[in-house]
């Protein structure tokens, strides 16, 4: 009996010995330690031995709202209004009725160290013009681009593949079935009118009239935190312009979902000019609401540090 008795005790320690160690290294910052943040030869996420990384970069910011984290603190609910204007409207009667519309997943949760996802941010500067970085921007897994940036025409230079697309209601554009659409709210107001698009389709002006209608797949929307946008202005550009850049925004979701990230179309010309590649206004400064050189100056030390690849286009 005793014999048994002492089998019983090593089996029951084993036991929990085995319990122990799986949940332990089922853990991602144990597989991180162990096996690299992930699969690529260098992560985006890997913030060690980075003082200035690990001030920015916050690993366990959300940057998709669900239904699961839509309700915002009163300071957070606050600092948001102020970005464009303050709505009346009822914010948590609006996002219920966002989530019962458009999919609620956890999307990209899978940061692990057996993936290896690439990424091309792709803006609409003017200094990809001649650039010839078509074939390389579409080889990438993801493909995003912001606002109107337009692939037809421009294909040489900025490549045809769309995976995800940023825009605001004011920024709205047709997108393929294919292509998932991601609405940056700065106000109430943009919520409403994602869900008058796929719906009723009557709201056509917010500070200024926007399009009642878009094609786009509904099952592929994707709705930015206002929490991540805060987190943005104030970790990432610390306070400079009253808020992120619709290009700045996107590059920092970028480096939360991917684990390599290459960055195009970004900054100014080679003459200094500020502008798009497919349009022909030029000014020397990045005036209006965002700290644009701020920015940038921002993309120029995360390529120094190796966390994007940077391509400046001239």
């Amino acid at each position: 009996m005793p014999c048994s008795g002492a089998k019983r005790t090593r089996y029951i320690i084993l036991s929990v010995s085995v319990v122990i160690c799986v949940f332990t290294f089922s853990r991602p910052s144990v597989q991180r330690l162990l096996f690299g943040a992930c699969a690529c030869g260098q992560c985006v996420s890997d913030i060690a031995r980075d003082t200035w990384f690990q001030e920015h970069y916050d690993p366990y910011a959300q940057p998709l709202l669900t239904k699961n984290n839509c309700i915002l603190s009163n300071a957070l609910y606050w600092w948001w209004q102020k970005l464009q204007y303050k709505s009346r409207v009822n914010y948590k009667a609006v996002a219920e009725m966002v989530f019962g519309i458009f999919p609620n997943e956890e999307d990209y949760s899978d940061a692990g160290p057996g993936r290896c996802r690439t990424c091309a941010v792709v803006g609409n500067s003017g200094n990809l013009k001649g650039s010839h970085y078509g074939a390389l921007i579409d080889a990438h897994d993801l493909v995003i681009r912001i606002n109107k940036g337009p692939t037809e025409g421009f294909e040489q230079d900025v490549g045809s593949k769309t995976t995800h697309r940023f825009i605001y209601p004011e920024s709205a554009v047709d997108m393929d079935n294919s292509t998932h659409l991601v609405l940056i709210p700065f106000k109430t107001v943009d919520l409403q009118w994602l869900i008058s698009v796929f719906t009723t389709k009557h709201i056509d002006r917010t500070y200024v009239p926007v399009k009642p209608s878009i094609k786009a797949n509904r099952d592929k929307v994707m709705i930015l935190h206002p929490g991540f946008l805060k987190y943005i202005q104030e970790r990432w550009l610390q306070k400079h312009g009253r808020y992120p850049s619709t290009g700045f925004i996107t590059l920092i979701f970028a480096l939360h979902i991917c684990d390599q990230v290459s960055v195009f179309g970004f900054g100014a010309d080679e003459n200094g000019n500020w502008h798009h590649y497919f349009e022909q206004n030029k000014h020397n400064r990045n005036a209006g609401n965002h700290g644009g050189s701020y920015e940038y100056s921002i993309a120029l030390k995360l390529h120094d540090k190796k966390r994007i690849n940077l391509y400046k286009g001239w």
